[in-house]
């Protein structure tokens, strides 16, 4: 697997191009559908996976399924991933785990030393203390690729989660 990140937008949204076997998924297309695209030369684009719908992650959805020819979706054939329900920033966030690479894509819901906010529209305290509990039961060895900022791993910020509660 290769993972190639692209910060886009004015929030510096993280951008995630995973390839397997010659084909490519996009994870979060948060804006600037251009330069998106221009990093997908070359690449046969097969899918695109969202991680919640704030605006800094889905701005450049539209343009990414249009030029490709793609819909969102959390399947995709050729990619062996899980779909881990990781609610707390919002209501619809979505954790995409690889576990033969031992990746996990969390968008808001984790980052490098911290936790995504809650206090925005569907955001919830309790969600995000259930989902927290729920994967602190994945390895500690798995790399974390956030939705901004730098990767982290699980056991990195595992024993931090009980400062968020």
């Amino acid at each position: 697997m290769q993972i190639e990140r692209i910060v886009v937008g004015a929030l510096a949204t993280n951008c995630y191009l995973v390839t397997c076997n010659d084909k490519t998924i996009i994870i979060d297309p948060g804006d600037e559908g251009e330069k998106i695209i221009a990093a997908c030369e070359n690449k046969k684009v097969v899918g695109v996976l969202i991680t919640h719908h704030h605006f800094d992650h889905v701005t450049a959805l539209k343009q990414i399924e249009k030029h490709f020819g793609i819909k969102e979706s959390t399947m995709v054939p050729g990619f062996d991933f899980e779909i881990i329900k990781t609610p707390g920033h919002t209501s619809d966030s979505l954790s995409y785990y690889f576990p033969s690479e031992k990746v996990l894509f969390s968008g808001d819901f984790l980052f490098y030393h911290s936790i995504g906010r809650t206090d925005l529209e569907t955001g919830d305290d309790k969600e995000m203390q259930e989902s927290l509990e729920k994967i602190k039961t994945y390895p500690d060895d798995i790399t974390v690729y956030p939705g901004h900022g730098k990767s982290t791993t699980l056991g990195e910020e595992k024993p931090r989660f009980e400062l968020y509660y």
